[in-house]
């Protein structure tokens, strides 16, 4: 770990000291080589004051107590017909993974308590279908886990229901931590499966997705996903549409796998969000540090004309910052020319780690709609080197020096970069 990795964690302690994250974890990520690791990264979580409630999963376990007893299970998600036999074994799984959990905790000095948390009543008859033992929740049981986590004690919540009359049901894991989650009014929801995350039809991993997108691509693609994932992304949209701000979905069998998504921008899995948490917004003095150091790189290579703090300083009522969970990861300037009805787009750029998520094509759009609103008829822009980057992704079109505002050409005329001019005409 570097010196800049440790100050990108440390600026998240502060927003995430005190929050509740509720983990769930699959009984396949419990049965992993690499368990053990992430029982070392729940007690980093609880060394910076972080409240962590553990949820487990059993149908790994599941399967593998009815080949070992050569039996056949009604379901193992949890989420289909529980018969009595598929009940027992899936009581002797949870057990199993409940005292896996509680001994790998203990070996990490985490005080951690099994519990009954989750007031259950039977899935019942739907469609004509006995669910027979399969239940749902109807409550939590939040103060009790609340006193837990008052006293530094990790509940650890199986996905097995009990109602009033001292009958027990299996229940969905998923479901489990959506509710927990949303009782709790938790910070963070993260389900550890042994998948990368959501990918998209190409396979290639999703990184992030509001509600209404993940709504959007659940209606359209959810039948290509495989069954655990389909039923992550499910749970995580009403966990956000009921109060939780961010879901997350990663492999648990990679090492470091919590912690590289908790403490930084960019994750290395699936992230569903409720909120907000990137904007673009004025720059304010106290960003001038943050703009030069994303600056620096382009200017170095030419891409940009070179500034001092002193120039951002003087003309910061022009720049604007991409924001991503707190942390400027992007800028832009929009400077004005009221005379020509024009404005120009200036020092656009990226922090490397965050190319290609299309931040670049947001602050182009950001900077038309801003100069549109001002009431300026045209967007131009002079570039040496990304020149296609901007006609390709910004729509913009190459034009004579010509069409420059006077003391714009003069400036232009003077440097000698010869740079092309670009246009977009706004409406």
């Amino acid at each position: 770990m570097n010196v800049s990795d440790l100050r990108g964690i440390l600026a998240y302690i502060p927003q995430f000291r005190e929050k509740v994250f509720v983990i769930a974890i699959d009984g396949a990520i419990v049965a992993c080589e690499n368990f053990s690791n992430l029982v070392l990264d729940l007690a980093v979580l609880r060394s910076v004051a972080i409240k962590v409630v553990l949820v487990h999963g059993i149908a790994h376990q599941l399967k593998q107590l009815a080949v070992l007893l050569d039996t056949d299970l009604s379901d193992t998600t949890g989420i289909g017909v529980t018969d009595q036999k598929t009940f027992e074994l899936s009581l002797m799984a949870s057990s199993k993974v409940s005292f896996q959990i509680l001994e790998a905790l203990s070996s990490s000095d985490l005080k951690a308590c099994i519990t009954n948390a989750i007031v259950a009543h039977p899935f019942g008859i739907v469609g004509g279908i006995d669910y027979q033992l399969t239940g749902r929740v109807k409550k939590i049981d939040v103060p009790f886990i609340e006193h837990l986590l008052q006293k530094n004690i990790i509940p650890v919540i199986s996905p097995i229901g009990y109602d009033g009359e001292g009958k027990s049901y299996r229940i969905n894991s998923d479901a489990v931590a959506q509710s927990v989650a949303e009782a709790l009014h938790a910070e963070k929801l993260i389900y550890l499966c042994p998948y990368p995350g959501i990918l998209n039809e190409e396979g290639k991993l999703i990184r992030e997705l509001d509600v209404a997108a993940s709504q959007e691509f659940h209606k359209n693609c959810s039948k290509m996903l495989p069954e655990v994932i389909r039923s992550k992304l499910e749970h995580a949209i009403h966990a956000c549409k009921n109060g939780v701000n961010r879901v997350h979905v990663l492999d648990g069998r990679m090492d470091e796998a919590l912690l590289s998504e908790i403490f930084s921008n960019r994750g290395i899995g699936t992230m569903i969000y409720a909120n907000q948490y990137e904007s673009i917004r004025q720059a304010r003095k106290k960003d001038i540090g943050a703009i030069l150091k994303l600056i620096q790189e382009p200017i170095e290579a030419d891409e940009i004309l070179p500034r001092k703090g002193s120039d951002i300083a003087r003309d910061l009522p022009f720049y604007y910052v991409f924001e991503r969970d707190n942390q400027i990861v992007g800028c832009i300037a929009i400077y004005p020319y009221p005379k020509t009805s024009q404005a120009e787009l200036g020092c656009l750029s990226v922090a490397k780690n965050y190319e290609n998520q299309g931040i670049g094509r947001k602050l182009m759009k950001f900077a038309e709609k801003i100069s549109s609103e001002q009431g300026f008829k045209q967007l131009f822009l002079l570039s040496t080197r990304a020149y296609v980057y901007f006609m390709q992704k910004g729509g913009f079109k190459e034009a004579d020096p010509s069409i420059l505002p006077l003391e714009r050409k003069i400036k232009y005329e003077k440097n000698g970069r010869k740079s092309k001019v670009l246009y977009k005409a706004l409406n």
